[in-house]
């Protein structure tokens, strides 16, 4: 037993070869040599609790391999001394705001040079990887000639998701390393490998663990590991002819999920493959422009821009979360995956509803959800351990938090808050999902309406990162804290918004949705009607997304929202009540606007020479998304035009590239919205005018 422990803990314990002089000449390195002469370089980034590649860290390293040539150790290891992994990849700071193509094209150029001669030091190097080992970080790791990792290792080429592909020689080595298919695959992704997936594809020669990193070492220097060889169907998917039928057929999956106008980079990767693959020099010299070449695109900068607004929001949730057992009233649809996502997320979770039926379905739905994520049977059977069925309600008297996910019907929540008040905690906190109703009508019932507040989740719960967060005047600003870092805790993006009808991110959809009704009134195709919307950038149009929430759903909001904002909203109208009084409610009843079959929308192409999408269909869905996001600002019911940028993205989907509502508002010129929004108005009346806010917006 207690050589288990002992193993157990040496695991944890990074072996990191001699230990290093405290006055060595770098700063973000130390180098020593052990008693075999090998030479054991530590990548430890000052001031920071994880490595990142950036321009000073290139230039060190560049003085460190010209160190390494002189002295000639009988190996080189090269590792990360922070715990949480090898290299997250490239310091994005310093990619922000970049907009010369050749600046960017000469910085990477001095960093090339660095890796190349890391890897033309005439020593034997192996990498050792443990943790994340991404983008730039893999980069430097396919510059060694071995790699070894650690069991917990991942790996991936994040870059596409900024607009960018691998820019340090990876499009180069690791298509010469791993089958070509599979290694575009991963770069035109972006998804990550786990260790034992990256020694069957050849990208690392071993795994091992922590406490035997020190003889696979030696085994890697002294010839003794058996390495992985590129095979030779590698050689032959890299020809000439058969790189030309590969790559068409790329571009064809790359247009399903990212259209080339939106997203240039799997493009620009899947050409520089075909056309240099082979001829190595080439190769890497066509990346380096191409790499420029993208970084200055509207694409990456506002990708890049989405990144930081996912970490600001991130930072809104603050730390210390004190919740620990939440309890969720409703096993519907939200209730039940809030449940699940909890459990997922290491939370007690006890889940109650009127009837067993529902908390079945949800039970059902959570082992899917398991099964998908989760790549160990252990982890999927301790998350379900965690989620307890509970019918009679007991898991009020010891939550830390309720949420109450109920129908969208204000005598029903308030007859639910009276039976659960009286049980609570003292310090516990009562939020609602309510998507619609404000919180100053749920609060008039309460004893202490000072703990009631909004978590509004969105669907999917496990794909959309957003939660809003909602308070009214009376909330308690500690609970409204111990809210947010609980938001962040179940790995979610905080909103905090003010109690205002619909809050921001149905307010601001519910024009968009309606808008898509009024066209189908003036008998424009509900096909047409949607590719406006993808044509823009949206993951999916607005016909077929009322079907995925449920027309019930988009009814219930829109008529809530026309009663407290009037004609600044399109009409609903009469049909659409019509097929929700005839239970066509969308993808749930497999009929709505489309048929719905195992989940997927029916959609006949559209005839090749029928009307085309225009611009101005496009500005009257869209436009109006940005008018209410100003007029949220104006009002205050957010305080922070970045974050509503973020909160559209990641609780809508809202076209990335793009930036948010109030970025395209932004880039495009508030002037030129604004005259757009007077001429929409002039013609199809006044749910399109402009915004008071937009004069003060900037």
């Amino acid at each position: 037993m207690d050589s288990e422990i002992m193993d157990v803990l040496a695991d944890r314990v990074l072996e990191l070869g001699p230990k290093p002089a405290a006055d060595g000449p770098y700063k973000n390195f130390k180098l020593t040599r052990d008693a075999d002469g090998i030479a054991w370089l530590l990548f430890d980034r000052a001031g920071a609790s994880a490595n990142t590649i950036s321009g000073d860290v290139i230039e060190e390293l560049d003085a460190v391999v010209t160190a390494l040539e002189s002295q000639r150790p009988t190996g080189l290891v090269v590792r990360s001394a922070k715990t949480s992994g090898f290299i997250a990849g490239a310091d994005v700071n310093e990619f922000r705001g970049a907009s010369d193509a050749r600046v960017v094209e000469t910085q990477i150029g001095r960093a090339h040079a660095v890796i190349d001669r890391l890897e033309a030091l005439r020593v034997p190097s192996v990498a050792v990887i443990h943790g994340f080992c991404l983008g730039g970080g893999l980069e430097v790791a396919l510059a060694c000639q071995m790699r070894i990792a650690i069991d917990d290792a991942r790996f991936g080429f994040p870059e596409v998701m900024l607009g960018l592909h691998p820019g340090l020689g990876g499009t180069v080595r690791f298509t010469e390393l791993v089958n070509p298919m599979q290694a575009m695959t991963l770069m035109l992704t972006g998804k990550t490998i786990d260790a034992r997936r990256a020694k069957s594809l050849g990208l690392v020669d071993a795994v091992t663990q922590e406490r035997h990193v020190r003889s696979a070492v030696k085994d890697a220097v002294f010839g003794r590991l058996k390495r992985a060889k590129p095979g030779l169907l590698n050689s032959i998917l890299n020809l000439a002819p058969v790189r030309g039928f590969l790559a068409t057929r790329m571009r064809s999956e790359a247009a399903k999920a990212a259209p080339r106008v939106h997203y240039p980079a799997p493009y620009a990767l899947i050409d520089l493959w075909e056309k240099h693959a082979g001829n190595r020099s080439a190769m890497l010299n066509a990346e380096k422009t191409s790499f420029a070449n993208l970084m200055v695109t509207p694409t990456a900068q506002n990708l890049i821009r989405v990144f930081f607004l996912r970490e600001q929001m991130k930072k809104l949730a603050g730390s210390g979360n004190k919740i620990a057992h939440v309890h969720v009233i409703g096993a519907g649809a939200m209730g039940g995956d809030i449940a699940a996502w909890c459990a997922n997320q290491d939370m007690r979770v006890t889940l109650a509803d009127m009837k067993a039926e529902p908390i079945a379905g949800a039970i059902k739905r959570a082992v899917d959800l398991f099964g998908k994520i989760m790549r160990k049977r252990i982890d999927q059977r301790d998350a379900l351990d965690r989620l307890i069925p509970d019918m009679d309600g007991e898991g009020v008297r010891n939550a830390d938090l309720i949420i109450e996910a109920v129908p969208e019907k204000l005598a029903l929540k308030q007859k639910v808050y009276a039976g659960l008040e009286p049980k609570m905690k003292p310090g516990a906190i009562l939020a609602t999902n309510t998507s619609s109703i404000p919180l100053q009508d749920l609060r008039t019932t309460l004893q202490r309406p000072e703990r009631l507040l909004g978590l509004h989740f969105f669907n999917p719960v496990s794909r959309l990162q957003l939660v809003e967060v909602v308070s009214h005047d009376g909330t308690d600003a500690g609970l409204l804290k111990e809210a947010l870092a609980f938001v962040g805790a179940i790995d979610r993006l905080p909103l905090p918004v003010k109690s205002s009808p619909g809050f921001l991110v149905n307010r601001a959809l519910t024009p968009y949705m309606l808008e898509a009704m009024v066209m189908l009134d003036e008998k424009i195709d509900q096909r047409l009607i949607d590719a406006a919307a993808e044509q823009f950038g949206m993951p999916m149009g607005p016909i077929e997304l009322a079907d995925q929430v449920g027309l019930d759903i988009c009814l219930d909001v829109g008529d809530m929202l026309r009663s407290k904002f009037g004609d600044t909203l399109p009409p609903t109208p009469a049909w659409l009540r019509e097929k929700v009084a005839k239970g066509e409610l969308g993808r749930k009843s497999g009929r709505g606007f489309y048929t719905w079959k195992d989940g997927k929308a029916e959609k006949a192409p559209l005839p090749e020479t029928g009307p085309r999408v225009t611009d101005e269909m496009i500005d009257r869905l869209v436009l109006p998304m940005s008018n209410v996001c100003v007029a949220a600002l104006r009002e205050g019911i957010v305080d922070n035009a970045d974050v509503v940028d973020g909160a559209m993205i990641f609780g809508t989907g809202y076209a990335p590239f793009r930036g948010g509502p109030l970025n395209y508002a932004r880039t495009r010129g508030v002037d030129n919205v604004v005259a757009t929004l007077r001429a929409l108005t002039e013609k199809f009346g006044g749910r399109f005018t402009p915004d008071a806010g937009w004069e003060t917006f900037r």
